[in-house]
């Protein structure tokens, strides 16, 4: 049939619908000849299409039925589409392994070991696999039976029938029945060597655990014992020779291929060492020079061929030694130096691809389920598992890890080895590495059911379970309980602090001496306190490893301990409120600002364990309890102390929110919003701000005038303050307004506005332990020389004749903020005409603000700064987006509502909603505006004082990156990334501010 130019067949179509990445060719196969009866069969289509790479399945499919004889390619392609089971075992596998593919094609009688199943065939144990290889005689009759065998494994794994965990115990119940026929053809090779010694061979790593790889190496050790009246030097001899036959029977390349390497590197002496030791020489060497790694390697010692008597002797005889380990002097840091050089060791350029050995690894979970089974296994055999799933599984049991951690560690771990067993099955190549191309990672993700976008989905999924195993690894493998558990006798727990001594240098304590006396302090002595504090520190040491200062963390925890420590209600709060502790930790150790705040009133702590204290409260309510405040109180300083007080617990409030959405927690994922996150931050400080500044012109009218003030009084909020995008460290830019009362004099009402705006000024400025709030009037009429203070009329007046583009710009954000709201709302019709021009700006006006602009961009640069790092002034930072987003306020507000607004992330939607800004272009200067005010707000919390570029200081500039979501290490990340997007931000400037755009 003939297509149409310009229209693709059906058929391209369906194949296409169907996954087949390649249709052109897809269809060449299936006209074949070969697939004449059944091409047009919709059901094997439907079938491979369901596989993990529809055109190698079909490739594969064809190669069969091309290899077999006449008679038997129609019985296959009957039955394949006929009966589902072998279609789906079939397909699933070709469609999964190339390398299987070819072992069908050389034989391609062995498709009919997947027709059907016996219910013992679902789940086959060691004697069935012994069965399957019964009949090989020697190795290359052994290789083809061990991959008829793997044929059947796959099968099931791939269609799903088998989870992971007993794929893994199969795939080590079929490699102990391969080691078990090796050695027979060893014997029977040699019977005069058989005939003079046992030889038990024990399997060790991931086959003694029963957790087996498709492809990789099979770790062994040999225990060799003389017959009755055989010489033991000869018997060893004996016992070596057949060993290394067996070995060279499973690893040996062959016209079948190869199966596996068999690995006895792991025996004493390693390399060089013999092959094959007597039990006492074994024991010998365990006893007197074994080494960490060594016991750590034998706690998956299983017996597997061989003399069995003789392997289960070698391995009751060294389980004593196993779970002894952990008094060894110096075993946790051995294992842990051990785990770091694993990950030192490996290519840079392979790190990121490394699912084994890689941060956030296999590896990093075998090794802590390891560390925590041998220190804790000296008394709870529970633990005693070679396998890493059932050990886990024991440990969240018996309390030694939460069930929470290990159900994360659990389902992370089974999908990383869910991906290393389909990367090796494709090439039945030992492999830990994620491939890069495009083709084999669709392969890969198909594999393993994802469907709409395997890469994408793929790579989000590694990366998530990765991330969770790095987290909950280092929490758990570098948890300091574990030292004092390993250091004292058995049925000790509590943590000793010299013992503690080991571990806080590898946390990260840059001062282990200082970190050790702060623990001595808090844990030392019988009282209850004291043996609380034991309990609590073990897991607070761990979250305060997991920040930028964990020496800030535990000298912060022992002030405000030492503080509240003798109060009922505090370390209980820490002891039975799960989220207190952590977040208190989170807070301590991230930065200054937030401990300064809390140490000036300890028992703000409280707000940590409050499921509600996080949030922050309404201005409505903050002015009611400042204003009921100033009321009780008996004159104006003692009413602003109170004021001030109330704002320094509320900027704790926001601070210790802010840095646990930055962080997350156990129970909360870190916030992802980013800009939601600022919003939070600046709407809090705002309403905060303008409550206290309620509450001290409330307490200066009150002073001087009682209840009422010769004059209406208003405050308008200018800048960020009107904004509603206050940072830490902003002042509060104002400007003061009033209407005399009827009866009184201009003269009169001028004084008492004065005398407000002076007593509010001093009494937010007195010197106390509370942070001041600074007010700033500089951009009133006239700046600094002009008044402080106007009445409604001599704005108006002076606007109507004196006002510049600058000021009408200013009044972007000018909002009422406390004081007479009536007069507020006047103010604000007042100005309304000035900021949203009617018509918009002229062109004169648009060109004196980018003058405007581009003058404060070379002058007030401060002088050495990177113009690139600088938040507030530089490239694409916060004065850019801001000049952007008023500049199309200046122009359209007057037609377009939304853009009347202070706030500019609210201005920038709504230039967007209403087309006058590309959503593209919206989103990049959006994303700029949010990152720079965030780095502001980072630089504050960290170093306790405004900034507005990232620090210096190595240890500061990594807690502003903690902050911003970036991990240990990553400082070179983040400050690429900033430039990156205030860089594409600018370009967005150049092109909608100094641009004719817009």
């Amino acid at each position: 049939m003939t297509t149409a130019p310009g229209r693709r067949s059906s058929t391209f179509t369906r194949l296409l619908r169907h996954g087949f990445t390649d249709p052109s060719a897809a269809q060449q196969l299936l006209d074949l000849d070969a697939l004449a009866s059944v091409r047009s069969d919709p059901v094997l289509l439907e079938a491979l299409g369901a596989t993990a790479d529809p055109d190698l399945a079909l490739r594969g499919l064809v190669r069969i039925v091309e290899a077999g004889e006449e008679g038997e390619r129609q019985v296959l392609l009957d039955t394949l589409v006929t009966a589902k089971p072998l279609r789906d075992r079939l397909l699933g596998v070709l469609g999964a392994s190339e390398a299987l593919g070819d072992h069908l094609a050389r034989h391609p009688r062995d498709w009919q070991a997947l027709v059907t199943y016996e219910s013992a065939d679902l789940h086959p144990g060691v004697a069935e696999f012994e069965q399957g290889l019964a009949d090989a005689v020697d190795p290359d009759s052994l290789r083809v039976a061990y991959r008829r065998c793997l044929l059947t494994l796959a099968a099931r794994d791939v269609c799903g029938t088998t989870g992971l965990a007993q794929t893994a115990a199969e795939l080590a119940d079929l490699a102990t029945a391969t080691l078990r026929a090796a050695l027979a053809i060893a014997r029977t090779a040699a019977p005069e060597d058989a005939a003079q010694c046992r030889l038990a061979v024990v399997a060790m790593g991931k086959c003694g655990g029963r957790e087996l790889n498709y492809i990789s190496d099979v770790d062994v050790i040999f225990v060799g014992e003389a017959r009755d009246g055989v010489d033991e030097t000869k018997a060893m001899q004996a016992a070596t020779r057949l060993a290394a036959h067996m070995m060279r029977i499973c690893s040996d390349t062959t016209v079948e291929g190869t199966i596996w390497e068999v690995d006895a590197n792991l025996r004493p002496e390693g390399r060089n060492g013999p092959l094959v030791r007597t039990l006492s020489s074994h024991l010998a060497y365990y006893q007197r020079w074994a080494k960490t790694w060594e016991f750590q390697a034998l706690l998956k010692a299983r017996a597997v061929a061989g003399d069995p008597e003789l392997g289960a002797e070698y391995v009751d005889a060294v389980s004593p030694l196993v779970w002894g380990a952990a008094d060894r002097e110096n075993f946790v840091p051995d294992v842990q130096k051990m785990r770091r050089r694993v990950v030192d060791n490996i290519p840079a350029d392979r790190i990121e691809r490394e699912l084994k050995l890689g941060p956030g690894g296999l590896r990093d979970v075998e090794f802590a389920v390891q560390l925590l089974q041998l220190v804790h296994g000296r008394s709870d055999a529970s633990l005693h598992s070679g396998s890493t799933l059932e050990a886990l599984r024991a440990l969240a049991e018996g309390g030694y890890v939460g069930r929470a951690d290990a159900a994360q560690l659990d389902e992370a771990y089974r999908f990383l080895r869910s991906m290393e067993h389909r990367i090796q099955l494709y090439r039945l190549r030992r492999t830990h590495l994620v491939p890069e191309g495009e083709a084999d990672l669709r392969r890969l993700g198909r594999s393993l059911g994802m469907r709409t976008d395997p890469v994408a989905e793929l790579n989000k999924a590694w990366k998530r379970h990765a991330s969770v195993v790095r987290r909950l690894h280092e929490k758990i493998f570098y948890r300091p309980l574990l030292d004092a558990v390993a250091q004292l006798a058995p049925g000790e727990s509590r943590l000793s602090a010299k013992a503690a001594a080991i571990r806080l240098e590898a946390l990260g304590y840059a001062d282990p001496a200082a970190a050790l006396r702060h623990l001595e302090a808090l844990s030392s002595g019988v009282t209850r306190k004291a043996a609380i504090q034991r309990t609590l520190l073990p897991v607070l040491l761990g979250w305060f490893a997991d920040s930028a200062d964990p020496d800030a963390g535990l000298l912060g925890f022992r002030k405000v301990s030492d503080a509240l420590g003798k109060t009922p209600w505090y370390l209980r709060l820490l002891r039975d409120e799960g989220a207190a502790a952590e977040n208190l930790a989170r807070v301590l150790s991230a930065g200054r600002l937030a401990p300064d705040l809390l140490m000036r009133a300890p028992e703000a702590v409280a707000i940590l364990g409050d499921p509600e204290g996080l949030k922050p409260r309404t201005r409505e309510h903050l002015e009611q309890e400042v204003l009921a405040a100033v009321g009780r109180a008996g004159d104006a300083e003692s009413a602003v102390a109170v004021v001030r007080g109330v704002r320094r617990r509320e900027l704790f409030r926001t601070t210790a929110a802010d840095l646990i959405g930055s962080y997350g927690t156990e129970d909360s994922p870190a916030e992802q919003d980013h800009g939601a996150l600022v919003d939070r931050v600046g709407s809090a400080v705002t309403d905060l701000n303008a409550a206290t500044i309620a509450g001290a012109l409330r307490a200066a009218v009150r002073e001087r005038w009682g209840d009422t003030l010769p004059t209406r009084f208003a405050v308008i909020g200018m800048g960020r303050f009107g904004g509603h995008e206050l940072s830490y460290g902003s002042d509060a830019d104002v400007l003061f307004v009033h209407q005399p009362r009827e009866g009184v004099s201009d003269e009169e009402a001028g004084r008492a506005a004065n005398a407000v705006v002076g007593e509010m000024r001093r009494l937010l400025q007195l010197p106390t332990a509370d942070p001041p709030l600074l007010i700033d009037a500089d951009l009133r009429p006239e700046g600094r020389t002009g008044p402080m203070v106007r009445t409604l009329k001599s704005y108006e007046a002076y606007y109507r004749r004196w006002s510049l583009v600058w000021e009408s710009q200013a009044l972007l954000r000018a909002e009422h903020m406390a004081g007479d709201a009536e007069l507020g709302r006047a103010f604000a019709e007042l100005v309304d005409p000035l900021r949203y021009p009617m018509e918009g700006l002229g062109e004169d006006a648009v060109r004196e603000i980018r003058r405007l602009k581009a003058r404060m961009e070379s002058e007030r640069m401060p002088r050495g700064a990177d113009p690139t790092l600088h938040a507030k002034l530089g490239r694409g930072g916060l004065s850019d987006v801001e000049w952007t987003v008023q500049l199309i306020q200046m122009r359209h507000g007057w037609a377009e509502p939304g853009l009347r607004t202070t706030r500019t992330r609210e201005a920038l939607a709504a230039a967007c909603a209403a087309g006058l800004i590309p959503a593209e272009e919206a989103q990049t200067l959006d994303e700029a505006w949010v990152l720079a005010a965030r780095v502001r707000n980072a630089v504050m919390l960290v170093r306790g004082r405004p900034g507005d570029t990232f620090p210096s200081d190595a240890r500061e500039l990594a807690a502003v990156g903690r902050y911003l979501g970036y991990e240990p290490g990553h400082v070179g990340d983040m400050l690429d990334d900033y430039r990156r997007i205030t860089r594409r931000a600018r370009a967005v400037v150049e092109e909608r501010f100094y641009g004719a755009a817009g």
